[in-house]
Protein backbone atom coordinates (compact mmCIF):
# COMPACT_ATOMS: atom_id res chain seq x y z
CA UNK A 1 0.00 0.00 0.00
CA UNK A 2 2.74 1.99 0.31
CA UNK A 3 5.21 3.14 -2.43
CA UNK A 4 8.61 1.06 -2.20
CA UNK A 5 11.77 2.55 -2.72
CA UNK A 6 12.86 3.35 -5.92
CA UNK A 7 16.45 2.38 -6.01
CA UNK A 8 16.69 -1.21 -6.01
CA UNK A 9 20.81 -1.85 -6.38
CA UNK A 10 21.71 -5.22 -6.35
CA UNK A 11 25.27 -5.12 -6.65
CA UNK A 12 25.89 -4.15 -3.36
CA UNK A 13 24.96 -6.35 -0.03
CA UNK A 14 22.09 -4.38 1.05
CA UNK A 15 18.65 -3.17 -0.63
CA UNK A 16 17.54 0.54 -0.55
CA UNK A 17 14.04 -0.71 1.32
CA UNK A 18 12.38 2.75 2.52
CA UNK A 19 12.60 6.36 1.48
CA UNK A 20 13.55 8.85 3.79
CA UNK A 21 10.05 10.06 4.77
CA UNK A 22 8.87 7.24 5.26
CA UNK A 23 11.38 6.95 7.82
CA UNK A 24 10.22 10.13 9.04
CA UNK A 25 7.05 9.08 9.31
CA UNK A 26 8.05 5.78 11.10
CA UNK A 27 9.88 8.21 13.43
CA UNK A 28 6.87 10.78 14.48
CA UNK A 29 4.24 6.91 15.16
CA UNK A 30 7.46 5.82 17.64
CA UNK A 31 7.31 9.39 19.27
CA UNK A 32 4.03 9.98 19.83
CA UNK A 33 3.31 6.06 20.75
CA UNK A 34 5.81 5.98 23.58
CA UNK A 35 4.63 9.11 24.64
CA UNK A 36 0.87 8.33 24.95
CA UNK A 37 1.82 5.19 26.48
CA UNK A 38 4.21 6.62 29.00
CA UNK A 39 1.57 9.58 29.98
CA UNK A 40 -1.42 7.04 29.47
CA UNK A 41 -0.21 4.03 31.57
CA UNK A 42 0.48 5.54 34.51
CA UNK A 43 -2.76 7.12 34.81
CA UNK A 44 -4.45 3.88 33.62
CA UNK A 45 -2.81 2.18 37.14
CA UNK A 46 -3.22 5.57 39.06
CA UNK A 47 -4.03 3.44 42.36
CA UNK A 48 -0.63 2.19 42.28
CA UNK A 49 2.27 2.96 43.88
CA UNK A 50 4.66 3.16 40.62
CA UNK A 51 1.35 4.87 38.94
CA UNK A 52 1.78 7.79 41.64
CA UNK A 53 5.08 8.84 41.43
CA UNK A 54 5.22 8.26 37.57
CA UNK A 55 2.23 10.88 37.97
CA UNK A 56 4.29 13.35 40.01
CA UNK A 57 7.48 12.76 38.33
CA UNK A 58 5.86 14.28 35.58
CA UNK A 59 4.40 16.95 37.31
CA UNK A 60 1.33 16.16 38.49
CA UNK A 61 -1.78 15.02 37.01
CA UNK A 62 -2.91 18.17 35.21
CA UNK A 63 0.92 18.57 33.27
CA UNK A 64 0.76 14.41 32.66
CA UNK A 65 -2.64 15.26 31.16
CA UNK A 66 -1.47 18.28 28.81
CA UNK A 67 1.65 15.70 27.74
CA UNK A 68 -0.77 12.97 26.92
CA UNK A 69 -3.12 15.13 24.59
CA UNK A 70 -0.04 16.47 23.21
CA UNK A 71 1.34 13.30 21.68
CA UNK A 72 -2.55 12.57 20.64
CA UNK A 73 -2.03 15.59 18.70
CA UNK A 74 1.38 14.99 16.93
CA UNK A 75 -0.54 10.59 16.48
CA UNK A 76 -3.87 12.16 14.77
CA UNK A 77 -1.72 14.31 12.76
CA UNK A 78 0.52 11.68 11.70
CA UNK A 79 -2.04 9.99 10.87
CA UNK A 80 -3.94 12.34 8.43
CA UNK A 81 -0.56 12.82 6.72
CA UNK A 82 -0.39 9.07 6.67
CA UNK A 83 -4.01 8.73 5.14
CA UNK A 84 -2.72 11.21 2.60
CA UNK A 85 0.55 9.35 1.08
CA UNK A 86 -1.40 6.10 1.01
CA UNK A 87 -3.89 8.05 -1.50
CA UNK A 88 -1.57 9.81 -3.59
CA UNK A 89 0.12 6.62 -4.03
CA UNK A 90 -3.23 4.88 -4.51
CA UNK A 91 -4.50 7.61 -6.92
CA UNK A 92 -1.57 8.58 -8.39
CA UNK A 93 1.16 6.41 -8.72
CA UNK A 94 -1.18 3.42 -8.98
CA UNK A 95 0.70 1.55 -6.13
CA UNK A 96 -0.23 -1.77 -5.64
CA UNK A 97 -2.39 -2.69 -2.41
CA UNK A 98 0.51 -4.46 -0.44
CA UNK A 99 -0.12 -3.87 2.93
CA UNK A 100 -3.67 -5.74 2.72
CA UNK A 101 -3.77 -9.19 3.40
CA UNK A 102 -4.97 -11.81 -0.11
CA UNK A 103 -4.62 -15.40 -0.21
CA UNK A 104 -0.96 -15.48 -0.41
CA UNK A 105 -0.65 -15.04 2.82
CA UNK A 106 -2.72 -17.88 4.08
CA UNK A 107 -0.25 -20.05 1.64
CA UNK A 108 2.65 -18.27 3.73
CA UNK A 109 1.34 -18.13 7.12
CA UNK A 110 0.79 -22.52 6.28
CA UNK A 111 4.14 -22.78 4.48
CA UNK A 112 5.96 -20.81 7.71
CA UNK A 113 4.04 -23.02 10.11
CA UNK A 114 5.68 -26.40 8.63
CA UNK A 115 9.08 -24.94 7.91
CA UNK A 116 9.40 -24.16 11.48
CA UNK A 117 8.00 -27.02 12.96
CA UNK A 118 10.86 -28.83 10.75
CA UNK A 119 8.20 -30.23 8.29
CA UNK A 120 9.25 -28.01 5.03
CA UNK A 121 12.89 -27.50 4.01
CA UNK A 122 12.56 -24.39 2.30
CA UNK A 123 11.39 -21.08 4.07
CA UNK A 124 8.56 -19.31 1.94
CA UNK A 125 9.54 -16.65 -0.26
CA UNK A 126 7.86 -13.90 1.59
CA UNK A 127 6.89 -10.72 -0.74
CA UNK A 128 7.57 -7.26 -0.01
CA UNK A 129 5.39 -7.05 3.27
CA UNK A 130 5.36 -10.38 5.10
CA UNK A 131 1.76 -11.29 7.03
CA UNK A 132 3.40 -10.57 10.29
CA UNK A 133 4.00 -7.09 8.62
CA UNK A 134 0.36 -7.35 7.49
CA UNK A 135 -0.98 -8.01 10.49
CA UNK A 136 1.21 -5.17 12.40
CA UNK A 137 -0.09 -2.72 9.95
CA UNK A 138 -3.62 -3.38 10.29
CA UNK A 139 -3.31 -3.16 14.25
CA UNK A 140 -1.66 0.02 14.48
CA UNK A 141 -4.64 1.26 12.05
CA UNK A 142 -7.62 -0.20 13.89
CA UNK A 143 -6.01 0.29 16.99
CA UNK A 144 -5.30 4.16 15.80
CA UNK A 145 -8.50 4.92 15.09
CA UNK A 146 -10.47 3.51 18.36
CA UNK A 147 -7.78 5.63 20.28
CA UNK A 148 -8.81 8.58 18.10
CA UNK A 149 -12.48 8.07 18.61
CA UNK A 150 -12.29 7.10 22.27
CA UNK A 151 -9.46 9.93 23.26
CA UNK A 152 -12.01 12.21 21.68
CA UNK A 153 -15.15 11.14 23.47
CA UNK A 154 -12.95 11.41 27.04
CA UNK A 155 -11.29 14.69 26.03
CA UNK A 156 -14.77 16.44 25.10
CA UNK A 157 -17.68 14.54 27.23
CA UNK A 158 -19.58 17.59 27.28
CA UNK A 159 -20.17 17.62 23.34
CA UNK A 160 -20.37 13.88 23.39
CA UNK A 161 -23.33 13.48 25.58
CA UNK A 162 -25.46 16.18 23.56
CA UNK A 163 -25.31 13.46 20.93
CA UNK A 164 -24.62 10.34 22.69
CA UNK A 165 -26.17 8.75 26.09
CA UNK A 166 -23.86 9.12 29.17
CA UNK A 167 -22.86 5.73 29.47
CA UNK A 168 -20.95 6.16 26.49
CA UNK A 169 -18.42 7.73 28.02
CA UNK A 170 -17.43 4.94 30.77
CA UNK A 171 -17.65 2.48 27.88
CA UNK A 172 -15.10 4.91 25.40
CA UNK A 173 -12.92 5.12 29.29
CA UNK A 174 -12.57 1.33 29.37
CA UNK A 175 -12.11 1.16 25.13
CA UNK A 176 -9.47 3.53 25.64
CA UNK A 177 -7.19 1.65 28.60
CA UNK A 178 -7.64 -1.40 27.38
CA UNK A 179 -6.57 -0.63 23.10
CA UNK A 180 -3.70 1.20 25.07
CA UNK A 181 -2.58 -1.55 27.22
CA UNK A 182 -3.14 -4.30 24.39
CA UNK A 183 -0.81 -1.90 21.93
CA UNK A 184 2.14 -1.53 24.35
CA UNK A 185 2.05 -5.15 25.08
CA UNK A 186 1.94 -6.07 21.32
CA UNK A 187 5.13 -3.78 20.91
CA UNK A 188 6.70 -4.65 23.34
CA UNK A 189 6.17 -8.54 23.15
CA UNK A 190 5.63 -8.75 19.17
CA UNK A 191 7.07 -5.65 17.19
CA UNK A 192 9.85 -5.74 19.48
CA UNK A 193 10.51 -9.76 19.45
CA UNK A 194 10.90 -9.36 15.44
CA UNK A 195 12.85 -6.28 15.00
CA UNK A 196 15.20 -6.45 18.07
CA UNK A 197 15.48 -10.24 19.27
CA UNK A 198 14.96 -12.45 16.34
CA UNK A 199 16.75 -10.38 14.17
CA UNK A 200 18.32 -6.74 14.26
CA UNK A 201 16.29 -4.69 11.78
CA UNK A 202 17.18 -1.32 11.39
CA UNK A 203 16.16 -0.80 7.71
CA UNK A 204 13.34 1.67 9.32
CA UNK A 205 16.10 4.08 9.98
CA UNK A 206 18.47 3.74 7.15
CA UNK A 207 16.40 2.84 4.90
CA UNK A 208 18.39 -0.16 3.86
CA UNK A 209 18.13 -4.07 4.30
CA UNK A 210 20.83 -6.89 3.37
CA UNK A 211 20.56 -9.21 1.56
CA UNK A 212 20.49 -11.75 4.05
CA UNK A 213 17.77 -10.24 5.88
CA UNK A 214 15.92 -9.86 2.84
CA UNK A 215 16.13 -13.40 1.83
CA UNK A 216 14.77 -14.68 5.17
CA UNK A 217 12.08 -12.27 5.05
CA UNK A 218 10.98 -10.95 1.86
CA UNK A 219 12.65 -13.56 -0.27
CA UNK A 220 9.94 -12.98 -2.72
CA UNK A 221 10.32 -9.21 -3.13
CA UNK A 222 13.97 -9.85 -3.70
CA UNK A 223 13.74 -12.27 -6.90
CA UNK A 224 11.56 -9.19 -8.10
CA UNK A 225 14.41 -7.48 -8.09
CA UNK A 226 16.65 -9.37 -8.96
CA UNK A 227 15.16 -10.62 -12.27
CA UNK A 228 14.12 -7.06 -12.82
CA UNK A 229 10.49 -7.80 -12.43
CA UNK A 230 8.82 -4.70 -9.75
CA UNK A 231 6.31 -2.71 -11.84
CA UNK A 232 7.61 0.28 -13.02
CA UNK A 233 5.98 3.71 -12.12
CA UNK A 234 4.09 5.96 -14.29
CA UNK A 235 5.93 8.12 -16.68
CA UNK A 236 6.52 11.91 -15.48
CA UNK A 237 3.89 13.16 -18.60
CA UNK A 238 1.48 10.62 -16.65
CA UNK A 239 2.06 12.07 -13.03
CA UNK A 240 1.78 15.50 -13.80
CA UNK A 241 -1.51 15.04 -14.89
CA UNK A 242 -2.83 12.91 -12.06
CA UNK A 243 -1.38 15.09 -9.83
CA UNK A 244 -3.10 18.60 -11.02
CA UNK A 245 -6.09 16.22 -10.41
CA UNK A 246 -4.85 14.99 -7.02
CA UNK A 247 -4.09 18.56 -5.75
CA UNK A 248 -7.58 20.37 -5.51
CA UNK A 249 -9.36 17.21 -3.47
CA UNK A 250 -6.72 16.45 -1.49
CA UNK A 251 -6.11 20.56 -0.36
CA UNK A 252 -9.85 20.26 0.73
CA UNK A 253 -9.85 17.10 2.25
CA UNK A 254 -6.31 18.48 4.38
CA UNK A 255 -8.24 21.65 5.25
CA UNK A 256 -11.33 19.69 6.52
CA UNK A 257 -8.93 17.08 8.60
CA UNK A 258 -7.02 19.77 10.20
CA UNK A 259 -9.95 21.78 10.73
CA UNK A 260 -11.07 18.82 12.62
CA UNK A 261 -8.37 18.56 14.30
CA UNK A 262 -8.61 22.22 15.85
CA UNK A 263 -12.18 21.96 16.41
CA UNK A 264 -10.63 18.18 18.52
CA UNK A 265 -8.54 20.21 20.30
CA UNK A 266 -10.18 23.81 21.62
CA UNK A 267 -14.40 22.71 21.51
CA UNK A 268 -13.94 22.00 25.27
CA UNK A 269 -11.18 23.27 27.60
CA UNK A 270 -11.24 20.27 30.34
CA UNK A 271 -12.90 17.30 31.15
CA UNK A 272 -13.06 17.71 34.86
CA UNK A 273 -11.19 20.45 36.28
CA UNK A 274 -9.05 19.46 38.51
CA UNK A 275 -9.25 20.52 42.59
CA UNK A 276 -6.96 22.80 43.97
CA UNK A 277 -4.00 21.08 45.60
CA UNK A 278 -3.57 21.28 48.82
CA UNK A 279 -0.87 19.71 50.62
CA UNK A 280 -0.31 20.01 54.33
CA UNK A 281 2.97 18.77 55.48
CA UNK A 282 2.39 19.03 58.95
CA UNK A 283 -0.52 17.19 59.02
CA UNK A 284 0.78 14.25 56.41
CA UNK A 285 3.82 13.72 58.88
CA UNK A 286 2.79 14.03 61.95
CA UNK A 287 1.97 10.78 64.42
CA UNK A 288 -1.21 8.98 64.19
CA UNK A 289 -3.08 9.71 67.14
CA UNK A 290 -5.03 6.17 66.56
CA UNK A 291 -4.77 2.82 65.01
CA UNK A 292 -6.96 0.83 62.61
CA UNK A 293 -7.95 -1.46 65.53
CA UNK A 294 -9.79 2.20 66.81
CA UNK A 295 -11.75 2.04 64.03
CA UNK A 296 -16.29 1.87 64.05
CA UNK A 297 -17.10 0.74 61.00
CA UNK A 298 -20.81 1.87 61.09
CA UNK A 299 -18.97 4.69 61.92
CA UNK A 300 -17.15 4.50 58.72
CA UNK A 301 -20.03 3.97 56.46
CA UNK A 302 -21.82 7.17 57.66
CA UNK A 303 -18.78 9.17 57.33
CA UNK A 304 -18.39 8.02 53.81
CA UNK A 305 -21.84 9.23 52.98
CA UNK A 306 -21.12 12.52 54.50
CA UNK A 307 -18.03 13.57 53.09
CA UNK A 308 -16.82 14.23 49.69
CA UNK A 309 -15.37 10.85 49.40
CA UNK A 310 -18.32 9.06 47.41
CA UNK A 311 -18.59 12.04 44.92
CA UNK A 312 -14.84 10.40 43.01
CA UNK A 313 -15.48 6.76 44.58
CA UNK A 314 -19.05 6.29 44.39
CA UNK A 315 -21.71 5.47 46.96
CA UNK A 316 -20.55 2.03 48.02
CA UNK A 317 -16.64 2.78 47.38
CA UNK A 318 -16.36 0.80 44.18
CA UNK A 319 -15.56 3.68 42.28
CA UNK A 320 -16.76 5.59 39.72
CA UNK A 321 -16.58 6.77 35.96
CA UNK A 322 -13.98 9.53 35.19
CA UNK A 323 -10.65 10.02 34.88
CA UNK A 324 -8.80 7.61 37.80
CA UNK A 325 -12.05 5.24 38.40
CA UNK A 326 -10.27 4.19 41.57
CA UNK A 327 -12.34 1.83 43.61
CA UNK A 328 -11.24 1.32 47.63
CA UNK A 329 -13.84 -0.94 48.59
CA UNK A 330 -11.59 -3.53 50.00
CA UNK A 331 -8.99 -1.92 49.92
CA UNK A 332 -5.27 -3.70 50.45
CA UNK A 333 -3.63 -0.61 51.82
CA UNK A 334 -2.07 -0.37 54.99
CA UNK A 335 -3.95 2.07 57.21
CA UNK A 336 -0.49 4.18 57.12
CA UNK A 337 -0.54 4.50 53.99
CA UNK A 338 -4.36 4.98 53.45
CA UNK A 339 -3.61 7.64 55.89
CA UNK A 340 -0.96 9.11 54.06
CA UNK A 341 -2.49 9.25 50.72
CA UNK A 342 -5.53 11.06 52.28
CA UNK A 343 -3.39 13.92 53.69
CA UNK A 344 -1.33 14.28 50.51
CA UNK A 345 -3.87 14.15 48.00
CA UNK A 346 -2.23 11.78 45.52
CA UNK A 347 -3.22 12.56 41.74
CA UNK A 348 -6.42 14.16 41.30
CA UNK A 349 -7.48 13.73 44.68
CA UNK A 350 -7.36 16.88 47.08
CA UNK A 351 -5.39 16.98 49.97
CA UNK A 352 -7.80 16.42 53.68
CA UNK A 353 -5.82 17.96 57.03
CA UNK A 354 -6.70 16.87 60.27
CA UNK A 355 -9.37 20.02 60.44
CA UNK A 356 -11.41 18.35 57.84
CA UNK A 357 -10.88 15.19 58.17
CA UNK A 358 -9.66 13.71 62.05
CA UNK A 359 -7.57 10.67 62.22
CA UNK A 360 -10.53 8.93 63.94
CA UNK A 361 -12.69 9.15 61.05
CA UNK A 362 -9.99 7.98 59.10
CA UNK A 363 -9.82 4.44 60.94
CA UNK A 364 -13.12 4.11 61.07
CA UNK A 365 -13.59 4.62 57.30
CA UNK A 366 -10.52 2.41 56.70
CA UNK A 367 -12.32 -0.39 58.63
CA UNK A 368 -15.45 0.01 57.08
CA UNK A 369 -13.60 -0.09 53.31
CA UNK A 370 -11.97 -3.57 54.39
CA UNK A 371 -15.07 -5.04 55.00
CA UNK A 372 -16.27 -4.68 51.94
CA UNK A 373 -15.66 -6.85 49.20
CA UNK A 374 -13.51 -5.70 45.61
CA UNK A 375 -15.56 -5.04 42.68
Amino acid sequence: MSEPATNTETTKDYIVRFTRMQRVEHLLLIVSFTGLAITGLPQRYAETELGIRSIEAMGGIESIRILHRIFAVMLTAGSIYHGGVLTYNIFVKRARLDMLPNFGDVRDVIQWTLYNLGLRKEHPKLPRYNFIEKAEYLAVVWGTVIMIITGFMLWNPVLTAEFLPGSFIPAALAAHSAEAFLAVAAIILWHMYHVILKQINPSMFTGKMSREAMEEEHAGELELIDEGRLPQPPSEDVLRKRTRVFIPYATVVTIILVGLLIRFVTVETTAIETVPRVVSTSDADAALTVSADDGDIDAGAAHWQELPCSTCHGSDASGLPGALNIALAGTSLDFEVFVQRVRSGPADMPAYPRSEISDQQLADLYVWLQSLDRP
